[in-house]
């Protein structure tokens, strides 16, 4: 049992398209904004994380690909200070060629968590965006994990597929990590305007209790055009909906996991 104050969430779902990326940067930048020190580790090989704190993928030298394969430690590859109070493994298409290489490698599904073990003391959160897979990368994300954080549309399908995600959390839990539990499930791209959205917000909260968190995080034009811009939704609009939402998450979650603001953080202003 580790004796840190840090808790590590694998964002995670494996159909493309439900707010991971968004959920990881968003709630990142707003947890740092409130003084807890964050670090957010890139897994997808599509590198949007990456990219959404501002990070140019193509002049990189190294990411996260190099932990996994090459063994190279997460101290090297720590992009500071992307956004107040969060720091960044960024990740590029190499990490693409990661799950063929790592197939043959001893204790496959541990590289992440072993990897992230020297730093996890440095941080109060750690937000793992993961691929729209269940893969080999997915599973280092829930190893690695204490908690699994999964974000659903509120749109038709959002419950196809959900059954297979815990079936493999089970799994996880049984024979990688017994640590691992479901830390919440946030509605998201919630329309109030359209009656189906509702229905699937109520569903899905029939089917999760206490496990869906009570934040929504509404379809908002300035959530989709931060990441154009290299920034999160709270610096580009700090008034939109989509950041007063993220803010609203960040301080649920802290509210839930018992997490403080560090000694010496900056923490801006509401």
């Amino acid at each position: 049992m580790r004796e840190e104050l840090d808790l590590v969430f694998a964002v995670v779902n494996q159909k493309g398209g439900v707010g991971k990326t968004t959920t990881s940067v968003n709630l990142a930048a707003c947890m740092g904004a409130d003084g807890l020190r964050v670090l957010v580790v890139d897994l997808d090989p599509q590198g949007n994380a990456t990219s959404g704190f501002g990070v140019d993928k193509s002049a990189l030298q190294q990411c996260v690909y190099d932990l996994l394969v090459n063994d190279v430690p997460a101290e090297e590859l720590i992009r500071p200070s992307v956004c107040d109070n969060v720091d960044l493994i960024p990740a590029t298409i190499n990490l693409a060629g990661a799950e063929v290489e790592l197939v043959a490698a001893m204790s496959r599904e541990w590289r992440l968590r072993r990897g992230l073990d020297p730093i996890r003391a440095r941080y109060q959160v750690l937000l793992i965006d993961s691929p729209p897979s269940l893969s080999l990368l997915t599973l280092n994300a829930l190893a690695a994990a204490d908690r699994a954080l999964v974000p659903i549309q509120c749109e038709y399908y959002a419950l196809e597929g959900i059954s297979q995600l815990l079936k493999t959390l089970t799994l996880v839990k049984q024979h990688l990590n017994r640590e691992l539990s479901v830390g919440g499930v946030v509605l998201t791209m919630h329309d109030p305007r359209v009656r189906l959205t509702q229905q699937v917000a109520e569903e899905v909260r029939r089917y999760f209790g206490d496990q869906a968190l009570d934040t929504v995080i509404p379809r908002n034009v300035r959530l989709s055009e931060a990441p154009s811009h290299g920034i999160p939704v709270n610096i580009y609009d700090p008034r939109s909906r989509g950041s007063e939402a993220y803010r609203s998450l960040a301080r649920e979650l802290a509210e839930r996991f018992s997490l403080e603001p560090a000694r010496g953080a900056s923490r801006a202003a509401a």
